[in-house]
């Protein structure tokens, strides 16, 4: 594996210009951190000289040969001198994905009639960062992907402003179960793209028959360390939400998880102020009322974003060499696996990986996974 290092630059139009600068295969330390529900990061950690504070700078694209979907940013850059153990670089950044947390959601995107997840997200990176009428708003190369995973095809109706996009774009991803990436494409005209992307795991785990199962576990020995939690200090499975209008004439609905209503020890409430959400909309150059069903769906949605769940999650450390499963080429990020612990007879049927470090030192190679239950 070696480290690719882009500059990246635009021109009127805007045109993404994208030239490969250096090749790097000599460093000290490497941490690769994939995230299926936020933004991921890498870190660079290689001697000072010259040579390497002239290529690492601020802004440059980071790669890596053997991952054609994950590339990062370069937003720090730190120089540590030391007499006694040498001069030390540490570049450090987040993945393509960050460049939507430059723009916020604005204008108001308003979905009062059944949409899909998929198409309201679309529709509002082409708005707002591929057509937006300023073009100082545009991101150059930015086009979408045209795949639509299923769960992504689920529907809603929903209104938002003012949020910064890619952290209300993983909001959606949470609630779908899918994920959203930007990745650096090159044509066969040598012309770079920034390729926006949704997708969705695939169920690996023993609760299904259709994939080969993929199972971690001590009895295994492909399970090398474990740390596990559970936790519902923030859980909540009820909302009241509250929107448009005032005292008792505000307009409310009550949105709550699964078919069954909490009720008793199982029922947590939580108050959710939408009064942001308009009971409003544009059509055409007239300001008409959003029928009251419509608005009430809106509201829901509001809710729906606003529920916490149980956290139930894992951090493990996976043997890299395991002969039965290779990362990214039997499982992948967001797919959903089995863990079980012989010892502690704990065993998590079906769990997502969410989240997997990969680590490259003077140890070797090393893989830290998250998993995030249902």
């Amino acid at each position: 594996m070696y480290i690719e290092v882009y500059e990246m630059s635009a021109t009127p139009g805007p045109k993404l210009n994208v030239n490969l600068v250096a090749i790097c295969d000599s460093f000290s330390s490497f941490l690769w951190d994939v995230e299926y529900y936020s933004c991921g990061s890498f870190e660079v950690y290689i001697s000072a000289t010259p040579e390497n504070l002239s290529i690492f700078r601020k802004g440059r694209i980071i790669g890596r040969n053997d991952d054609k979907r994950n590339y990062g940013i370069i937003e720090k850059v730190q120089i540590s001198a030391d007499s006694e153990n040498g001069d030390y670089l540490t570049v450090s950044g987040r993945f393509l994905m960050c460049l939507l947390e430059r723009r916020i959601v604005y204008p108001t995107q308003c979905y009062s009639s059944e949409t899909s997840y998929a198409d309201i997200v679309k529709n509002i990176i082409h708005q707002i960062c591929i057509w937006a009428l300023s073009t100082y708003r545009r991101i150059p190369g930015l086009k979408i992907g045209e795949y639509v995973p299923p769960c992504w095809q689920q529907t809603t109706h929903l209104q938002v402003s003012y949020e910064n996009l890619m952290e209300w774009i993983y909001k959606m991803c949470e609630i779908v179960g899918g994920t959203a990436n930007i990745r650096l494409e090159k044509s066969a005209d040598d012309e770079y793209s920034l390729v926006f992307e949704l997708s969705q795991g695939t169920d690996r785990s023993v609760s299904q028959n259709e994939n080969t199962h993929i199972i971690f576990s001590d009895t295994y020995n492909n399970l090398l360390s474990f740390d596990y939690i559970i936790d519902t200090k923030n859980y909540c499975n009820t909302a009241y939400i509250f929107g448009a209008g005032e005292g008792t004439k505000r307009k409310n609905v009550m949105f709550t998880v699964g078919e069954k209503m909490p009720s008793l020890f199982d029922r947590y409430e939580i108050y959710v102020d939408a009064k942001d959400l308009s009971d409003e909309k544009q059509d055409g150059n007239e300001t008409v009322e959003i029928p009251r069903d419509e608005y009430l769906n809106m509201l829901r949605e509001r809710g729906k974003e606003k529920l916490v769940p149980i956290t139930e999650k894992s951090e493990s450390t996976i043997a890299v060499n395991d002969r039965q499963f290779k990362y990214n080429r039997d499982y992948f990020l967001g797919d959903y696996v089995t863990v079980q612990h012989e010892r502690f007879g704990l065993i998590q049927p079906k769990i997502q990986l969410v989240g997997m470090v990969e680590s490259f030192d003077s140890n070797g190679y090393s893989l830290t996974p998250t998993f995030k239950g249902e």
